[in-house]
């Protein structure tokens, strides 16, 4: 997948080097060309110097083709700006932005468009957004038969109970990740966009429980 970041800060450039290292094809967009000396000497993608909410800045960077778009500058306007026009303006897919003001990460989570807005959330956390595939780090008791995991939802769950999530999958939420802050989700509480969820569930039901939740409510693959 190609992916387009803008902002080359310790951030943006810790996940372009991730990226790669994960066969992705990279393009880093950044007004200042000396960002640029942040990123792993190896650097195989793009360098775009440039405004991330620049349409043409962004179509050399290759947004036309990309299936994911980072906005992690030090800027919260630039960002949800850039954002936007990466999934309205040239349809990606998954856009994820980074607000340094939770209050407003908020507002901007009703839009549609996924924050990451503490410190603890930075590199990872991203990826997490970018790359919802897979069952991510399972823990598993000592005889190995019954795990704690990370499992993707498709984000047609989003509006829906999590008690639906579970009926669907056959297995508990244990936690539930919201913002950053771990909670213990309510027989009432809705998925919301960018929301983590951690089954508890057997081992050999994993492969079974993934394909559940990535075809939606609906069946349907998304």
């Amino acid at each position: 997948m190609h992916v387009v970041i803008m902002g080359c800060g310790r951030v943006g450039s810790t996940l372009a080097g991730t990226l790669e290292r994960l066969e992705h094809t990279v393009a880093v967009v950044d007004r200042d060309k000396v960002a640029f000396e942040r990123l792993p000497h190896d650097f195989k993608g793009l360098s775009v110097l440039g405004f991330g909410f620049d349409r043409d800045t962004l179509r050399e960077a290759g947004i036309e083709k990309a299936g994911a778009f980072a906005a992690v500058s030090n800027g919260d306007n630039s960002n949800i700006i850039s954002a936007r026009v990466a999934r309205e303006t040239f349809g990606v897919e998954h856009v994820v932005a980074r607000i340094y003001d939770p209050r407003r990460a908020e507002v901007y989570e009703r839009l549609g468009i996924p924050t990451v807005a503490t410190v603890r959330w930075t590199a990872d956390q991203m990826l997490r957004q970018l790359l919802p595939v897979g069952v991510r780090s399972p823990w598993a008791d000592p005889t190995g038969n019954v795990v704690l995991a990370e499992i993707a939802v498709a984000s047609a769950w989003v509006g829906h109970k999590v008690s639906d999530v579970e009926e669907a999958a056959g297995a508990r939420v244990g936690v539930l990740t919201r913002l950053g802050q771990g909670q213990l989700p309510a027989a009432k509480s809705v998925v919301q966009q960018g929301d983590l969820f951690h089954f508890v569930l057997g081992k050999n039901d994993l492969d079974a429980v993934e394909r559940v939740l990535a075809a939606g409510p609906e069946g349907e693959a998304h």
